[in-house]
Formats: C-alpha cells, sequence, structure tokens
C-alpha cells in the first residue's frame, strides 16, 4: 500500500480522482444548462429567473474549479473534454429550454444527481482518510440541500 506525495493511499486516491472526474463532468453539462436557461429565459418570471440562473452558473463555476483543483491536488489530471463530460455524465444535457418551471424542474433534478455523487465521494474520502475531499463534498451537500429545499418551494412542492 503505497502513499502519494500528500500522505494519502495511491490506490484510493486513483479512485478518489475517477469519481471526482466523473462529478466534474456532471457539473460542467449542468453548468453549461443553467447557462442555456440564463440565456434563452422567457416569461413573467424572466427578471427574477435571470438573475437567479446567473448566481448559479456562477458558483456552478467556482465548484468546476475546485473540484479540478482537488483531482490535481490528488496527483492525477481532471477531465478536461466536452466529449468526456458528455459520457460521463448523468445530468442530461438540456437544449433550447425558455420556460422558467421546467428549468427549474431541471435544475432540482441535476441538484439531486449531484447530491447523490457527492454522498458517494464523501463515504469513499471518508475511507480513503482524505479529509481535503470531506471538507470539501460536505459543503457542497449542504450548501445544495438549501438550495434545493429553495427551488422545490419556489415550484410549490
Amino acid at each position: 500500500m503505497g502513499k502519494n506525495f500528500i500522505g494519502l493511499d495511491t490506490e484510493k486516491t486513483a479512485k478518489l480522482a475517477d469519481s471526482l472526474n466523473d462529478l466534474l463532468s456532471n457539473y460542467q453539462i449542468f453548468y453549461m444548462n443553467v447557462r442555456g436557461y440564463h440565456w434563452n429565459i422567457k416569461g413573467d418570471n424572466f427578471f427574477e429567473l435571470h438573475v437567479k440562473f446567473e448566481e448559479l452558473y456562477d458558483d456552478l463555476l467556482l465548484k468546476i474549479d475546485e473540484i479540478a483543483e482537488r483531482v490535481l491536488t490528488l496527483g492525477h489530471r481532471p477531465a478536461h473534454a466536452y466529449s468526456t463530460y458528455i459520457e460521463k455524465s448523468e445530468v442530461p444535457e438540456r437544449r433550447d429550454v425558455s420556460d422558467g418551471r421546467e428549468a427549474m424542474e431541471n435544475i432540482v433534478d441535476s441538484f439531486a444527481k449531484l447530491i447523490g455523487k457527492q454522498r458517494q465521494l464523501l463515504s469513499l474520502a471518508g475511507d480513503a482518510e482524505d479529509e481535503g475531499t470531506v471538507a470539501l463534498m460536505s459543503d457542497y451537500i449542504s450548501q445544495q440541500e438549501k438550495t434545493v429545499w429553495m427551488y422545490r418551494s419556489y415550484l410549490g412542492h
């Protein structure tokens, strides 16, 4: 059982890096979907949702960078091709969505996928004693659970 340059098991960090790259792929597709919602939104809630979608994609972009940097910190290479993102992502690519309710439903569904993946990563990282990834996933989960609650409330769920 070898250790990497930050003292973590190399086999476990390889699995973590693969899972983080999978998460990165899902974030990238989600990010582009939300950019599309921001650009294409129409209707009564245009002004409110246009701003909300911009806040969300700005946050997603920060998380994309943090995930990629975590992969690098573990000694691996982050995925960086859209063909890889589309192949790996469970968040489906959405095109030409201009209806606010449909966009919000898609966002809630996408967060459910991300939170599930992040919970799995939390478990893997705990097993590997990787406190850095544990902290990152824990922060994301708690923030996104609140966001999902708010978006579901907006939808009347």
